[in-house]
């Protein structure tokens, strides 16, 4: 089943073409760049214009806020749970970098 709004779309589509609005593009004629990944360029691309980050980054970002409430942190208690979730963050950052190089 189509989309609803296909027949508008590509009405819209057409009526640009008309009035030559894919006339003169950088790159036109020029192949396609290779994509290593090419099921998700465009999702990484949105993410990055979007200023999404890797996750290896955001968890990174997160074991140094751990870091810093350990530093603040005087109870033995409290302590004990930060460095377990540290440990825990350690091992997911490591992974997630494991798996950011492996698909660059």
């Amino acid at each position: 089943m189509d989309h609803p709004l296909i027949d508008l779309i590509n009405a819209r589509i057409a009526e640009a073409e008309a009035n030559g609005a894919f006339d003169n593009l950088a790159g036109a004629g020029k192949p396609l760049p290779e994509v290593e990944d090419p099921e998700n360029a465009l999702l990484h691309r949105l993410v990055r214009e979007a200023g999404g980050e890797p996750e290896f980054v955001t968890l990174s970002k997160t074991l140094a806020r751990l870091r810093e409430s350990l530093r603040d942190e005087t109870d033995r208690t409290k302590r004990g749970e930060i460095l377990r979730e540290m440990s825990m963050m350690e091992v997911r950052l490591d992974l997630a970098k494991q798996a950011f190089s492996s698909r660059r």
